[in-house]
């Protein structure tokens, strides 16, 4: 069975990510990472790569269906890293959130991903809060977006 990220995961990343810096005429700019005042470069719904570098622009209908795009691809890599280690739906959102900010490779190799994966629930919940600092500083749109996660990991279904 593949697993699907639901509406409480999608809601989730949209609020934290946003489809900030949009033009008086509604299109969208990309912008740099708050982190490194640089790479990457982000637009939409936080969709980043190489296509994305300062001067790009979207329209609204194009960080949407990116998003959808990325969405879909962050969930099925994520859905195979857990492969069939017992997952609820919301511990499975609040990763695939996790994942869709920190990267793949980030998340392959976490700690919380192998807490999880060893049915330690709580300490892979714990593991959240760790995930809050961009060039080793603490955002505090980061502390509050892995609370978001924490909390969506912990629903009890």
């Amino acid at each position: 069975m593949t697993r699907r990220i639901g509406p409480k995961g999608r809601a989730l990343i949209q609020q934290f990510e946003g489809c900030a810096k949009r033009r008086a005429d509604g299109r969208l700019d990309a912008y740099p990472d708050p982190g490194t005042g640089g790479d990457p470069w982000t637009i939409g719904w936080g969709s980043t790569g190489p296509d994305i570098r300062r001067g790009t622009v979207w329209t609204q209908a194009q960080a949407d269906e990116r998003f959808e795009a990325d969405v879909h691809r962050f969930a099925a890599k994520v859905d195979a890293l857990l492969g069939d280690d017992p997952t609820k739906p919301g511990q499975f959102d609040a990763m695939v959130s996790l994942a869709y900010n920190i990267g793949l490779g980030n998340f392959a190799s976490s700690t919380l991903l192998r807490l999880h994966r060893a049915g330690n629930f709580e300490g892979a919940a714990a593991q959240f809060a760790r995930w809050n600092k961009a060039a080793g500083r603490v955002l505090p749109g980061l502390t509050k977006r892995r609370a978001a996660e924490r909390a969506l990991y912990e629903l009890p279904a």
